[in-house]
């Protein structure tokens, strides 16, 4: 089974995002924020992170590059889910290591296709 990391303040955002993904067949490990995520990166097998951008303590962004660092993760395929539609806001997220950016509100259809296509089977 694959798994996935969800990354958001929201635990209603969380909880849709994990729904979709478990009834996808995942397992789903959550984080509030980008420190709580960086714990959870404790060398355990992730398969992919979707994670927010505007969130306390660490942003999306800075998490991203955080765990790029990591050697166990420097692959892990990195989904952003977020209000931000902005540019500006997603070149800094594909220079930190994101690989694709959903903007909310999303369909979990088409979460769950970027998932699909970014997790090797």
């Amino acid at each position: 089974m694959k798994t996935v990391l969800i990354v958001d303040d929201s635990i209603s955002l969380r909880q849709v995002v994990a729904i979709a993904l478990k009834g996808a067949g995942y397992a789903v490990i959550e984080a509030c924020d980008g420190l709580d995520a960086l714990k959870k990166l404790d060398g355990q097998k992730i398969h992919l992170i979707i994670s927010d951008v505007n969130m306390p303590n660490m942003d999306g962004i800075t998490f991203v590059a955080e765990a790029k660092k990591l050697a166990a993760y420097k692959f892990t395929p990195i989904i952003m889910l977020t209000t931000e539609a902005g540019a500006e806001k997603k070149t800094a997220g594909q220079a930190a290591g994101a690989k694709a950016w959903i903007v909310k509100p999303f369909q979990p259809a088409q979460m769950l296709s970027a998932v699909a296509k970014l997790i090797l089977p």
